[in-house]
This record gives structure tokens, C-alpha cells and sequence, in this order.
């Protein structure tokens, strides 16, 4: 049965999945208690939500991941393939799910038993996800708290993407370079390059995509060029090559951001 909460026009759309009654019932209640929050759609597998999805469009979806038939993942991969499709969080009790979550386009994780505030928080990145449309495209922005689960040791860590100065490709998978070291995650550095190409990302090399932001400058070498980069949290500086078809881009994106230094020596 919809459950709604307002009517305003701006209010969020949600459809919550979740096969165990007792902890859907709890979903739809700390959902409930969100201002952000209009119609509420609860659904208990993935076949109902399919079916309520056909009448009800929403914004955003929250769902399990172990279900009977088809899991959380697998209706989270069914979703991304919609026109326009609904933001996803898991709602789970199993934390080794993240980096699979984070494949998928999640736009965040919550672990079960849930908290109002940390539900609340996930409500906020929808909203903000929504409110931040381009105007010419209509598709969202790159969140700007967006987060990538890292598994180290069946311990599963959070990187923010504001705290990565630049990431190396390795071979499916990729290295984040952040001021408290580097992280190696299951995601192909092309899935990152068109992920963060609106947040001040550049694919400078087949091997490096580089935060703008630190960069200080480029420099002539005798085999091409390079590109410097301020590492956050220390003195140090980094230099990364980067592959001739891509020095005008760079430049150009440089000249119309805060540093546009070249230098030759």
C-alpha cells in the first residue's frame, strides 16, 4: 500500500524493497519521518517493485540485497537500465556488499539496523543529486560527497572522491592516490573517467586521471610532457605523463580554472 507523507511537488517519490516485513515496516517508518519525503511505495521482492514501478515512477529506490528470486543487485542492475533511472541505496545487513553496490551506481550503503540520522543523510545526496541537474541535459551532476567503499582485510572503508588527487589504472581495476595512501579498488579507470568527468576530473593518459585542482602546471620533458600535482597533506609533488593527444584538453580545461601555470626547463 502507498504511504504518503506530502504532496509538495518537490518532494521525493520512494519505493522501499525489502522481502522481511518487520524491517520494511521500519524502512517505510524512518522514511516517513523525512521531510524530503512525499510517496512512499512498499514493495516485498523484486517483482512487486518491478510491478509498482510500471505505475508509480519514483526518484529513488531502497532496497535489500539478499531477497528470494531476484536479489538487491540484480533489480539494481534491472534499474539502471531505465531511461531515466531512480537513484539506488542498499538497505543490508551485509557489509562485504559495498564495492558490488558501488559498480552498480549506488548513490549510498546503509547497514542494517538503520539510524534515522544515517538515513537522513542518504535522503540529503538524493535530493542533492536531483537539485544539481544540468540545464541543458537535464543528467545529474557527480554527487559531490560521493563515496567509494574500499575492502581491505573484510574491512570495508569509505574514500571520498573530494580526498583522491589521482588514480592509476590497474588493469580492471584502479588505484586511488589519496593523501593517507592508496587504495586499490575493482572499478576500471574508465568507469571513474566518465563518472567524474563533471567533477573536476581528467583523463590526462591511458594510465592517470588526475584532479585539476592540484595541479600546479605542466612541464616539457624530452619525451613529452608532464603534468604537476600538488599531493594533498604533504610537501610533496607528483609528476604524471601525459599523452599528447590530451595536452590541449588539459590546457584548456586549466586556462578556465584557478591555476594555469606551463613551465619548460
Amino acid at each position: 500500500m502507498t504511504r504518503t507523507t506530502d504532496t509538495t511537488p518537490t518532494a521525493l517519490r520512494v519505493l522501499a524493497v525489502d522481502d522481511e516485513k518487520p524491517a520494511l515496516d521500519e524502512l517505510v517508518y524512518l522514511l516517513r519521518a523525512q521531510s524530503e519525503v512525499g510517496e512512499i511505495h512498499p514493495a516485498g521482492d523484486a517483482t512487486e517493485a518491478l510491478r509498482l514501478l510500471r505505475v508509480h515512477p519514483v526518484d529513488a529506490v531502497f532496497l535489500d540485497i539478499n531477497m528470494p528470486g531476484l536479489d538487491g543487485m540484480e533489480l539494481a542492475g534491472i534499474l539502471s537500465e531505465f531511461a531515466n533511472p531512480p537513484a539506488v541505496v542498499f538497505v543490508t545487513a551485509h557489509e562485504d556488499r559495498a564495492v558490488a553496490a558501488f559498480d552498480l551506481g549506488a548513490i549510498d550503503y546503509l547497514l542494517k539496523p538503520l539510524r534515522e540520522a544515517r538515513l537522513g543523510e542518504a535522503v540529503r545526496r538524493i535530493v542533492g543529486a536531483r537539485v544539481a541537474r544540468t540545464p541543458d541535459t537535464g543528467q545529474p551532476r557527480t554527487d559531490p560527497n560521493e563515496v567509494i567503499p574500499v575492502e581491505l582485510g573484510g574491512v570495508t572503508t569509505l574514500v571520498h572522491r573530494s580526498s583522491v588527487s589521482w588514480v592509476e589504472a590497474d588493469g580492471d581495476y584502479a588505484r586511488l592516490h589519496t593523501s593517507a595512501g592508496s587504495h586499490l579498488v575493482r572499478i576500471p579507470l574508465s568507469a571513474l573517467e566518465s563518472r567524474w568527468e563533471n567533477a573536476g576530473f581528467l583523463r590526462v593518459h591511458r594510465s592517470y586521471l588526475v584532479a585539476l585542482r592540484l595541479v600546479t602546471g605542466l612541464r616539457a620533458t624530452g619525451s613529452g610532457t608532464v603534468v604537476c600535482l600538488r599531493a594533498e597533506g604533504t610537501a610533496a609533488a607528483v609528476e604524471l605523463p601525459v599523452s599528447r593527444r590530451q595536452v590541449r584538453e588539459l590546457k584548456q580545461r586549466l586556462v578556465h580554472g584557478p591555476r594555469h601555470i606551463w613551465t619548460n626547463r
